[in-house]
């Protein structure tokens, strides 16, 4: 097993809403970085194979947005199942960081979380059983030093790669302006 104890893997989902027991992942992607937020490796990106019954039946928000991004005919034109993700995705993150080594790092992750246990356990396995959230530190910032998040550029493409680089690009300015290291 190649990798570094210290470096992090950052993660995220698109999904067809925020409930777990009706609702499924759409997309992941997976960037890896050392303890300094550099970005080491992009993984795989892969919009899962969805039928136009669960694609059409999202919720309107889902609808709405994924359709605007491309997303939802991503998912349709894809011949990437969910199995096929989860291998590749644990294979490539296995090359980076030794098992249980890493927290799973993003921006409300903890939701994602709650999709990668139910639909990829044996991907879920691979990370330290905590969390780096970046919404945590947002919602600290904007109780003790709101001007910070004025310096948070976001561009709300709600696809998952650019997801991940905007969590690492908030969590840089935090580091700066917020904990002032």
């Amino acid at each position: 097993m190649a990798g570094n104890d210290s470096n992090l893997i950052w993660l995220d989902l698109e999904m067809t809403g925020l409930e777990p027991v009706e609702d499924v992942i759409l997309e992941i992607a997976i960037i890896i970085t050392d303890s300094q937020l550099n970005i080491l490796a992009q993984g795989p990106v892969f919009a899962i194979s969805q039928t136009d019954d669960v694609l059409d039946n999202m919720n309107p928000w889902c609808i709405e947005h994924h359709g605007s991004s491309g997303l939802t005919q991503r998912c349709r034109d894809s011949e990437v199942g969910l199995a096929q993700a989860t291998e590749q995705s644990l294979a490539f993150v296995q090359e980076w960081v030794p098992q249980g080594k890493s927290p799973m790092c993003g921006n409300s992750i903890g939701q994602d979380r709650r999709f990668i246990n139910k639909y990829m356990p044996d991907f879920e396995d691979h990370f330290h059983y905590r969390n780096l959230d970046v919404s945590t530190i947002k919602e600290l910032a904007r109780r003790w030093k709101p001007e910070v998040l004025e310096s948070v550029v976001k561009t709300g493409a709600h696809l998952a790669l650019d997801d991940i680089k905007e969590s690492i690009a908030e969590l840089k300015v935090y580091r700066e302006l917020f904990f002032k290291l």
